[in-house]
This record gives structure tokens, C-alpha cells and sequence, in this order.
């Protein structure tokens, strides 16, 4: 149990005076797309610059893209990107006098902004003492309702202890349902929703766990939980000379396990008057705390016009390219130039808005099971590209994505003269993107872009939940995210031709223009073994053999399908082939035991599992529960003899920075626990193993 915090400081906050100092080097204490994004714009504005880099990430592309990289120690981040020592250790080996923290990691620690400023470097970010007070919401809060900024009614209560009873006590006194949120957190981790009052010691456990491994602090706050509301911030700007403005809001609330998926900017439907009144309760929230340089202030808005400040965010954030691309103005440059002392040159009045962006977060993850992180290695990355189109990513083919990160891989962000325009041209790009060899939400994202209800401008906080809860992915049959399906279930009838191909012959492509020579005369080349493919738990079994007509034919059959394709050329992971007549592009990638396909908008992996059945199959009916991703166990909740009931929580695995649950399968007692908390384990590695009761172990 945490002990009792001390009573909030009431005397006047004055910020401490602002010293504006040259730099001329600058150290990106950050990774993936916001390192490469910073380094940009510092080497675009003249600038020496720096990047840290763990042992994970020795080849990802941050690394080459900045002057010298300084090696900070081996994941997990605690040891490289969270360990302030490493990062001023890296500072003075390559000689940096400025440090930009990007967003998450350090980016909101005020001890480590203070380190920096002893350390003789400028931190291009806001004041010690304004991260500090913003980053605890109990004070924050305090700070809102003195400024006269709204708040959410009934939250938090300064001082109070943190034991479950208190919480418990002033959660009655609040009313359900509740949210439950860390008091140090931010980005949608330690938070969790209590609709009743049986939910609550659930919602503390899990959050305080989250929270404890996200932010070293369990300490948590109780609020209001409003009913499905909009996701409504500013972003600001502010200088040492006095001025503060804000930027337009961005409407950020399509949203999965309360972090943000889809963001906008302006927001749809956004009343100027009503914006008027929300940027200015946001200039007073920056000027209640002295803050200078970019950060954004965070409001829930009710259907009836009502706001309440949520948070204020005090960096930068990952959604900053729609506010870029609405009013022409580069954040980053911004901050490197506040830090550095120079004052704004537009003013409130001056600031203009043109047209509508919108971004979507290319996740590592699997929408079908979840929201669970994948890890794997990029085989095939080809950005989308097109008017308006802007990809802020840090990948590269052959990158690892492991389960030590964010699963954050890239940003699309489209720009159009209006709102349909842009979802028109975003929407293109998801059906564009090219990510092979790790699972990631294209797919769902473009479903989302889609929908009627988001189409409207109707979306809110619980637009995926309502939505696209129990979204599904692809199916055997499902060829597209958008249009209907043709009747050949493309892509595993692809990847069964792509693994008889290189089983002929592995440098390439029989009976293709610019490949090999067929393996042996048309029609008398004998059928391959079928391939048996898993795919979400299910397998399929495919035949192919090379078709009557010469020209890259293939016949291909599964069960009661059966169709020809023909391959036309291949270049690399790109395929062009004819179905039913239709000639398209597709991209093929193989490695061991898998394929890898993307076509029409949509990517799916097949792995091969000829020769053995499905492990997840196994697995079920054996009683034998697996990893479903590599991670880290935090949490062991069951014992040897212990019976379980279906759906109970059985072990607790951290991966890219989430807690997930592995729940029992089905009612039965545990036989064997092969982990212990703080192990690290892979994909499929054994956790438990229970002896299912036998009406649940034979269906």
C-alpha cells in the first residue's frame, strides 16, 4: 500500500527566470519515428545532432540519420531511454549542449529536466516545476479549479490515503461509473473503467500494477466517468517573453484501450465561439503554471457543450503532424527555437487554419485478438505516397520489432481542402501501405476510416468499443477492407503459389517474365505437398500445381475452391498477377515457415505448419496455456491444485508497455506453472498447464 501523500504546496507558483543560451548540438533521448522526426528538423535548422540508441535498436534507422549515435545500454528501457545517467553520460561523450526529449520515456520527468539544466544543457521542453505540477493530475486538478479552467466533476481528493478501503469509501461518495487513473500517468496507461462497484478492486489492482510499470508510481485518482464524451485538445505555444497562443484544437477520440488511434484537426462540427472559449481556458491553464515551449491541454466535451479539463500533456505530441499540416507551422522547429530564446512572430489574431488533416496510428498489433502486441521482423516496408500524404515513421526492412517498445511503427497523416477529402486520401494510403513480416491494424484503421458513424463525425470515445468491438480481421474468403470480396480467397491461395515457387527453386519465380525457367514442362510438373496454413487459430489446406497453359499459371485448390492464378512478373517482394481476368499488384515476402502477403488493402502472415498441427490448437486441448506474444510476466495468479473457473485471469503479461490478462481457457485445475514474475518468455512458451474438467476438454 502506498503511503499517504503530503499536503499539496498552496503558496504562489513563480516560474524560475528564463536564461536563453545558445546551443549548437543536440541529443535526441528518444527512438523510432518521433527520434527521426526531431533529428529532421534540428539537421534542417543547422544543427549538430546526436542520437542514443539501445542494443535493440543499434541498426534502426534514428541511428543513420544523425551526426554521431552514442550506444545507452540494453533494453528493457529502464536501462537505456529511461536511465537519465545513460543519456547525460551520451551528452558529454559527443559533445551536446541541448537535449530533446521527443514524447514518452523522459520526455514528462521533471527530475530529469532539472538533471539536464545542472548538467549545463538546455532542455528543449517546458520548466522543471510546470512538468512537475502537470504531472501529478491530483495537483494539476487543483491548479485548473484555481485558474478557472473546468474540471471533471467529483475527481480526485488531494491528500487522501491509497489504500483500497479509501478508494473504495470515496468512490461511493463519487457515484459510477468510475475511472480509475494513475495519478503520475498519461497515454492511456493506468486507467481502467469501473461501471459498478464490484468492478472497482478489479480496476485498482490492474490500473496501480500498470501504473507501477509504466511510471514507477502506483498511485492513482478516482473520476467521474462521463458518458461517451469527445476527446478535445489544444495544442499550445508558449515563449520566455511573455506570449501564449494556441494552435486549433484536434479531435482525438477514436480511441482502443484509451489510447488514440485516429486524430483530426480542426475537430468536426467545432463551433468558433465554443473554440474560443475552450483555447482560451488553454492559454489560462499555461499561464496558471508558467509553462514555456509546445504542450497540449486535454478536455473531454459533452454533447451539450460542456468541457472539463482531462490533463495537460507538457511535450510534444505524437499527433502534432495535424496541427503542422492545418496551420503551416513546424512544432518541432518551435520548440527549438523557444528553447533557444527566440519569441513568437504571429500572434492569437494572425493564426489561421487552412483545410482538414487526419492521422492514423500504425500499430504492431493484432485488432482481432484484442489489441495484442506483435513483434516479428519488417521484411517489406513501401510507404503510401500521394498528394496531401505525409508518413512520419522510423522503419526499414529488416528491423526488428520486439515487445520492448511502444508498439507505435508509423504515423499516416493526409491533408485535404476538407474533411472528406482527407478521409477520402487517408483511406487510399491504408489500402496503399506495405508492411510485411509483423502484424499491424492497416486493415482495421481503414474499417474505422470507413465507417458510417466516423464518416458523419460522429465518432467519441467509444466509438470502437460500440463499433468495432468483436472486429474480426480477415477471414479465409476476404480478399479487401473496403469493397466486396471475390469469391477466391486471395491471399492464402497467393501465399500457396509463393511456397511452391520457392520450393522449386528458391532464387525466384517459374514461368515469369524476368524469372526462372519453368521447373519442368507445362502440365507435367507434379503437385506440390498441400500447404496447411494457420491463420487466427484456424488452419486450411492448400494444393498447387502448375496449370495446363505455360505463362506462369498455377492451379490452385482449397476444399470445395478451386482457381487458377498467373503470376505475370515479380520484382522482389513485388508480384503482379491475373485474377479472373483482373490484373493487380501484390507484395510477397517468405520466411522461415511463413508467408507474408499483402493485397488489396489488406496483410496477413500464414505460417506454414505442414508436418505438425496447429500449436494453438494443441495447446487448447491439452490443457496447455501459452504466451500469445513475447513479454514480460508480471503477475503469476494462480497456483499448483488450485481449481479455476473459465474466463479466470491466470498469469499477467507486459508486452510494448501493456498489461494483458491470460485467462483460462476453460474451467479445470492447474497442474504446472512453468513462470515465475519478472521472466521474460516468447511467443508460445509455456505458462500453464491445467487438467480441463472433461466435459470442457473434448469440445
Amino acid at each position: 500500500m502506498a503511503a499517504p501523500r503530503m499536503p499539496l504546496p498552496r503558496t504562489p507558483f513563480r516560474p524560475a527566470p528564463f536564461r536563453p543560451a545558445l546551443f549548437h548540438t543536440v541529443l535526441v533521448a528518444n527512438r523510432g519515428e518521433i527520434a527521426c522526426r526531431v533529428l529532421r528538423a534540428a539537421r534542417e535548422m543547422g544543427y549538430r545532432t546526436v542520437a542514443v540508441f539501445s542494443d535493440a535498436d543499434a541498426d534502426a534507422p534514428h541511428v543513420g540519420l544523425a551526426d554521431v549515435a552514442v550506444r545507452i545500454g540494453p533494453p528493457p528501457a529502464k536501462d537505456s531511454y529511461l536511465s537519465t545517467g545513460a543519456i547525460l553520460d551520451a551528452a558529454r561523450a559527443a559533445g551536446a549542449d541541448a537535449v530533446h526529449p521527443g514524447y514518452g520515456f523522459l520526455s514528462e520527468n521533471a527530475d530529469f529536466a532539472q538533471a539536464c539544466g545542472d548538467a549545463g544543457l538546455v532542455f528543449i521542453g517546458p520548466p522543471p516545476e510546470a512538468i512537475r505540477r502537470m504531472g501529478d493530475k491530483r495537483e494539476a486538478k487543483a491548479i485548473m479549479e484555481a485558474a478557472g479552467v473546468p474540471c471533471i466533476p467529483g475527481s480526485g481528493f488531494p491528500d487522501a490515503a491509497q489504500d483500497d478501503a479509501t478508494l473504495t469509501a470515496e468512490g461511493l461518495r463519487i457515484g459510477y461509473p468510475l475511472m480509475v487513473k494513475a495519478a503520475a500517468g498519461g497515454g492511456g496507461r493506468g486507467m481502467r473503467l469501473a461501471a459498478t462497484p464490484e468492478d472497482l478492486p478489479a480496476a485498482l489492482r490492474s490500473a496501480r500494477s500498470e501504473a507501477e510499470n509504466a511510471f514507477g508510481d502506483g498511485e492513482l485518482l478516482l473520476e467521474k466517468a462521463l458518458h461517451r464524451p469527445r476527446h478535445i485538445e489544444f495544442q499550445v505555444l508558449a515563449d520566455a517573453h511573455g506570449q501564449v497562443v494556441h494552435l486549433g484544437e484536434r479531435d482525438c477520440s477514436v480511441q482502443r484501450r484509451h489510447q488514440k488511434v485516429i486524430e483530426e484537426a480542426p475537430a468536426p462540427g467545432m463551433a468558433p465561439e465554443l473554440r474560443e472559449r475552450m483555447g482560451a481556458a488553454a492559454v489560462r491553464a499555461c499561464r496558471a503554471i508558467g509553462y514555456r515551449n509546445a504542450g497540449t491541454v486535454e478536455f473531454l466535451l459533452e454533447q451539450d457543450g460542456s468541457y472539463y479539463f482531462l490533463e495537460m500533456n507538457t511535450r510534444l505530441q505524437v499527433e502534432h503532424p495535424v496541427t503542422e499540416m492545418v496551420t503551416g507551422l513546424d512544432l518541432v522547429g518551435w520548440q527549438l527555437r523557444i528553447a533557444a530564446g527566440e519569441a513568437l512572430d504571429f500572434s492569437q489574431a494572425e493564426l489561421t487554419l487552412s483545410g482538414h488533416a487526419i492521422e492514423a496510428r500504425l500499430y504492431a498489433e493484432d485488432p482481432a485478438r484484442d489489441f495484442l502486441p506483435r513483434t516479428g521482423r519488417v521484411l517489406a516496408w513501401l510507404p503510401p505516397q500521394g498528394p496531401g500524404i505525409r508518413v512520419d515513421h522510423g522503419l526499414a526492412e529488416g528491423l526488428e520489432i520486439g515487445a520492448h517498445y511502444d508498439p507505435l511503427l508509423a504515423k499516416i497523416i493526409a491533408h485535404g481542402r476538407n474533411r472528406e477529402e482527407a478521409r477520402r486520401r487517408l483511406l487510399r494510403a491504408m489500402e496503399d501501405i506495405v508492411l510485411l513480416g509483423v502484424g499491424h491494424n492497416a486493415r482495421f484503421l481503414a474499417h474505422a476510416l470507413s465507417h458510417p458513424e466516423f464518416i458523419a463525425a460522429k465518432a467519441d470515445t467509444e466509438f470502437i468499443p460500440a463499433n468495432m468491438d468483436g472486429w474480426g480481421g480477415v477471414g479465409p474468403d476476404d480478399g479487401d477492407a473496403l469493397r466486396p470480396s471475390p469469391a477466391m480467397p486471395r491471399l492464402p491461395a497467393l501465399a500457396a503459389v509463393a511456397l511452391y515457387c520457392a520450393s522449386w527453386d528458391h532464387r525466384g519465380q517459374p514461368g515469369v517474365r524476368g524469372g526462372a525457367k519453368h521447373p519442368s514442362p507445362a502440365g507435367e510438373a507434379p503437385a506440390a505437398p498441400p500447404a496447411t496454413f494457420l491463420l487466427r487459430g484456424e488452419t486450411t489446406e492448400w494444393s498447387v500445381t502448375v496449370g495446363s497453359r505455360p505463362g506462369g499459371v498455377f492451379s490452385v485448390s482449397s476444399g470445395e475452391w478451386e482457381g487458377e492464378l498467373k503470376v505475370l512478373e515479380r520484382s522482389g517482394a513485388r508480384w503482379r498477377v491475373e485474377l479472373d481476368g483482373v490484373q493487380s499488384t501484390a507484395h510477397v515476402a517468405l520466411t522461415d515457415g511463413e508467408a507474408h502477403v499483402a493485397w488489396g488493402g489488406t496483410t496477413e502472415g500464414f505460417e506454414d505448419v505442414r508436418g505438425g498441427d496447429s500449436p494453438e490448437t494443441d495447446a487448447a486441448a491439452g490443457g496447455r496455456i501459452t504466451a500469445p506474444t513475447t513479454g514480460r510476466v508480471i503477475g503469476v495468479r494462480a497456483e499448483p491444485g488450485q481449481s479455476v473457473r473459465r474466463g479466470q485471469c491466470l498469469v499477467v503479461l507486459e508486452a510494448m508497455k501493456l498489461e494483458h490478462e491470460i485467462a483460462a481457457p476453460a474451467a479445470g485445475t492447474v497442474k504446472t506453472v512453468a513462470v515465475s514474475e519478472g521472466q521474460q518468455v516468447a511467443a508460445r512458451d509455456l505458462l500453464m498447464e491445467l487438467a480441463l474438467e472433461p466435459e470442457q476438454g473434448n469440445r
